[in-house]
């Protein structure tokens, strides 16, 4: 039976448009909500003969059109679409709120598993484990070798200074939303300011590469399509080096994040993922850790803003806030570590 109720999605509309706008849809549709929460939320759309989109929308509730941008997450995936980084075809923007109370997206669908967890990591072989990731590392080194200017990403924002405005921007968001005193992100913050490295590399920053943030083919493990373009910017290409790091853990030692899959046996280690990067880059990693430090407090301030959303209620899930507050601190105590070893 069609759906006539669909959270997130006006299905007589939608489907009115998905058929007027992109080849190949046919109605009636079903939509499945395939990721939400706090960032865009993902439907996998499949038409009446099997045929399978993928639509893209801001959060629920969402106000400012700046801070979920569709049109620009659009135009980076059909601009990197034309490289060899693998991305997920870019089929058509609607930015008529008319039609779906928000701007929206579609997509081609790419099948593949998101390695987020220890579980989904262990359910594929060791030898696909080391073929994910080299295959991340090899995609990111390709995506660092694009020239904006050739794919009209030029003007996707500023190209010098990365490391100072993103110290000042989230700086004043842990301000105004941390939920008590924490001085070890304000020391970390100072200590990062005051030893700032010369932007060297400059080119396409994804801002939240990582495994959990790809689609990856089950069976070999190799990267077939790179996901959630929305933090993607120019910048410090070293940047998306280090925020890996925040997200990679040697077998047998501390875990980096509950939602990475690394860890286990037949991944690369931390050595090794960096090496790759350096030998098919030719780019200078000696000073990785301030990268990781930085990596590891700007997601401390990030988690604090979303731990003050889940105190003040405004969250529709539930959270753990002992735990959410440990992993503040856990993250800024990262930070601190990886300065101290400079």
């Amino acid at each position: 039976m069609p759906q006539t109720e669909v959270r997130g999605v006006d299905v007589e509309r939608v489907s009115a448009w998905l058929v007027a706008n992109i080849a190949g849809a046919r109605g009636p549709f079903t939509f499945d909500l395939i990721a939400g929460g706090r960032s865009n939320l993902t439907f996998k759309v499949t038409g009446c003969d099997g045929t399978v989109f993928v639509l893209r929308r801001p959060p629920l509730g969402h106000v400012l059109a700046t801070a979920h941008d569709m049109g620009r997450e659009h135009r980076i995936i059909s601009a990197v679409g034309r490289t060899t980084v693998p991305v997920a075809p870019a089929l058509g923007l609607c930015d008529d709120v008319d039609v779906n109370g928000a701007p929206f997206y579609v997509m081609g669908y790419v099948a593949g598993t998101v390695l987020d967890s220890p579980e989904a990591g262990l359910a594929i072989s060791l030898e696909a484990r080391r073929t994910a990731s080299e295959s991340l590392i090899d995609v990111l080194v390709e995506l660092h070798a694009v020239e904006p200017d050739v794919i009209d990403l030029g003007d996707l924002g500023r190209r010098e200074g990365y490391l100072e405005r993103q110290l000042r921007r989230w700086s004043t968001q842990w301000e105004k939303s941390k939920t008590r005193e924490l001085p070890i992100v304000e020391e970390v913050h100072r200590r990062l300011s005051t030893g700032l490295p010369p932007q060297i590399h400059t080119g396409i920053v994804h801002g939240d590469y990582r495994l959990g943030n790809c689609l990856s083919d089950p069976k070999t493990g190799r990267v077939r399509a790179v996901l959630d373009w929305e933090l993607c910017t120019l910048g410090d290409l070293l940047a998306d080096v280090g925020y890996l790091l925040v997200y990679w853990s040697d077998q047998g030692g501390p875990n980096g994040r509950a939602n990475d899959p690394s860890g286990s046996e037949g991944f690369l280690t931390r050595a090794e993922m960096l090496n790759r990067y350096a030998r098919s880059s030719g780019r200078d990693l000696s000073l990785i850790g301030y990268y990781e430090a930085f990596s590891c407090w700007r997601l401390a301030c990030i988690a604090e803003g979303v731990l003050a959303r889940y105190k003040a209620g405004v969250m529709a899930d539930t959270q753990d806030m002992v735990t959410a507050e440990a992993g503040v601190s856990l993250l800024a105590e990262r930070a601190m570590v990886a300065i101290d070893a400079l």
